[in-house]
C-alpha cells in the first residue's frame, strides 16, 4: 500500500491511556506510523473537532452470517420446543444458519462480505479477523468460497486476517452432515496445500493467514494436535471455538472423557499464539493452566447473548492478567461500544456490583478498550491497536459535536463512547494511512 507521507493532527489523541491535545503523528508513504508527539510540523491533514484514536480490532467474525440478520429471530411455541421445555437455543439457531449455507454461492459470499467489512469500519473497526470456514458451494472439491471474501475485503478497504478454518467432522467422530460437507477439508495435508495456495493471493498490503481448528466437534484430537504443530512451526496465530456451549462439553466428556479446554491441554502446546473463542463454561482450573501457558481468550458477547450461550468468568481471566480480545462473530449486531459494554454488564448483572473490569486506578474504559484494541491486534499478530512509532497507521476518529457525546471531557470521553454512545460518534476512518470520509 503506497500513500504520501503525512503530519496527522486531531484536537485529541488516545495515547494508551489518555487523550492528549495537540499530537502531531507522522505517518510514512507504506502505511507506518513514523513519529508521535509534539513534533513542531506543519500538518497536512488537521481533524478539528475530532479524537483520534487506533482502529478498532474484531477479532472473530463469520463474515457470511451477515445474512442472518434479523432470521431465527422467531420462536413459535410448538415447534421451536425441545425436550428441556425451551423455545430455542444454539442448535435450533445453527439449524437456520445451514439453510443460509446451503444458499451459498460465489456472488451473494462477496455481497454480505462487503457489506459486512463496509459497516464495520463504518463503526470505527479496521482490522478484523476472519474466522472463515465456509470454503465450497455445491461443488464440495472446489474453494470457490474462498476467493470473494478477500476480494470483499480488499474492496471495502479493511484489514483482514483470514484465519483459515479445519473443518473435517460433523461433530465428534459423527460424518458431515449436508451443510457441514460446505466446509469440508479432507485432511491436515490437503488443509496446508490450500492454506499455501490462498496465502499466495493475498494482498500483501492488508492481508495476512492464520490457522484454525474449527472445534473439538469438528476434527479429531490427531488432527488438532497435527494442524497446531505446523501453525507454530509457521508462527502463525491460532484460533479455535472452545466451549461456547454445554452440549459440547458434555460430548467431549462422553467421547475423551474431559472437556475441550482439558483435551486442548493434553494435546497441543499452549503459547501466546494460541486465541480460544467464548470459553462461556471453561472450568477455572483449565482456565488458569491455559492463560498460564500464554493463551488468549476472545469474548463475543452480542452473539453469547443472542444465542444463549452463557457467559464467560471475565474477572477469573482478569485476575491471572488473561488477554481478552472482542469478536463480531454472527455480525448480528456491528457496535464495538455495545461489545464492550456488554462485558461489563453481563458481569454487574451476575455479580450485582460494579466497575467489574475495573483497573488498579478504578477505570473501566481504558481496560475495556484495550480489548477492542491492542488485544485484538495480539490475538490476530497485527502491528496494530495503539498510536505508537512503528504500528500500523490504523485510526478512527469521534466526532466531538456528536449529541450522543455531549458533556464529555478528556477525563471522560472514553466512558462515554463506550457506555453512553455507538457507531453515530465514528467520523474518519483510516486504514495504513489511506482515509475513508
Amino acid at each position: 500500500m503506497s500513500t504520501r507521507e503525512q503530519i496527522i493532527q486531531a484536537d485529541l489523541t488516545y495515547l494508551g491511556d489518555a487523550f492528549v491535545p495537540d499530537v502531531q503523528i507522522a505517518v510514512d508513504s507504506g502505511g507506518r506510523i513514523l513519529r508521535v508527539g509534539a513534533l513542531g510540523a506543519t500538518p497536512s491533514r488537521v481533524l478539528r473537532d475530532r479524537a483520534l484514536l487506533p482502529g478498532m480490532i474484531n477479532a472473530h467474525s463469520h463474515a457470511f452470517q451477515r445474512g442472518m440478520r434479523g432470521h431465527g429471530e422467531v420462536f413459535p411455541r410448538e415447534k421451536m420446543r425441545d425436550d428441556s421445555g425451551a423455545r430455542g437455543d444454539f442448535w435450533s439457531w445453527r439449524e437456520a444458519m445451514y439453510r443460509l449455507v446451503l444458499d451459498m454461492n460465489v456472488d451473494r459470499m462477496y455481497d454480505l462480505s462487503r457489506a459486512a467489512y463496509e459497516e464495520m469500519l463504518a463503526a470505527g473497526i479496521t482490522t478484523v479477523g476472519e474466522f472463515h470456514y465456509l470454503h465450497h458451494d455445491a461443488d464440495t472439491d472446489t474453494w470457490t468460497l474462498d476467493e470473494p471474501l478477500l476480494a470483499a475485503a480488499r474492496d471495502a478497504g479493511i484489514r483482514l486476517v483470514l484465519l483459515y478454518t479445519y473443518y473435517r467432522t460433523g461433530g465428534i467422530g459423527q460424518p458431515l452432515s449436508p451443510a457441514q460437507r460446505r466446509f469440508h477439508t479432507a485432511s491436515p495435508s490437503v488443509y496446508w496445500r490450500r492454506v499455501d495456495e490462498i496465502a499466495a493471493r493475498l494482498d500483501p498490503d492488508t492481508q495476512t493467514i492464520g490457522a484454525v481448528v474449527h472445534s473439538v466437534r469438528a476434527a479429531s484430537l490427531d488432527d488438532l494436535a497435527e494442524v497446531h504443530a505446523e501453525s507454530k512451526r509457521r508462527r502463525m496465530p491460532f484460533h479455535m471455538h472452545v466451549e461456547e456451549q454445554v452440549r459440547e462439553i458434555q460430548d467431549c466428556r462422553a467421547a475423551y472423557d474431559m472437556t475441550p479446554m482439558r483435551a486442548v491441554l493434553s494435546r497441543v502446546e499452549i503459547d501466546d499464539r494460541f486465541t480460544s473463542v467464548h470459553c462461556t463454561h471453561t472450568d477455572p482450573a483449565d482456565m488458569s493452566e491455559y492463560l498460564a501457558a500464554g493463551g488468549k481468550v476472545c469474548l463475543c458477547p452480542l452473539t453469547e447473548a443472542n444465542l444463549g450461550d452463557g457467559v464467560a468468568d471475565v474477572p477469573h481471566i482478569l485476575e491471572r492478567n488473561g488477554c481478552v480480545a472482542i469478536g463480531s462473530d454472527l455480525n448480528s449486531r456491528l457496535c464495538m461500544p455495545e461489545e464492550l459494554r456488554l462485558v461489563e454488564y453481563a458481569q454487574r448483572l451476575i455479580r450485582q456490583r460494579r466497575g467489574i473490569v475495573a483497573d488498579d486506578g478504578g477505570r473501566v474504559g481504558a481496560p475495556l478498550f484495550r480489548m477492542a484494541t491492542l488485544h485484538g491486534a495480539e490475538s490476530l499478530a497485527a502491528p496494530a491497536g495503539v498510536i505508537e512509532r512503528g504500528r500500523l497507521a490504523d485510526f478512527f476518529t469521534l466526532d466531538l459535536t456528536c449529541p450522543t457525546l455531549a458533556g464529555w471531557t478528556a477525563e471522560t470521553l472514553l466512558e462515554t463512547f463506550i457506555f453512553g454512545a455507538g457507531n453515530e460518534t465514528v467520523g474518519e476512518v483510516c486504514v495504513g494511512g489511506r482515509w475513508r470520509r
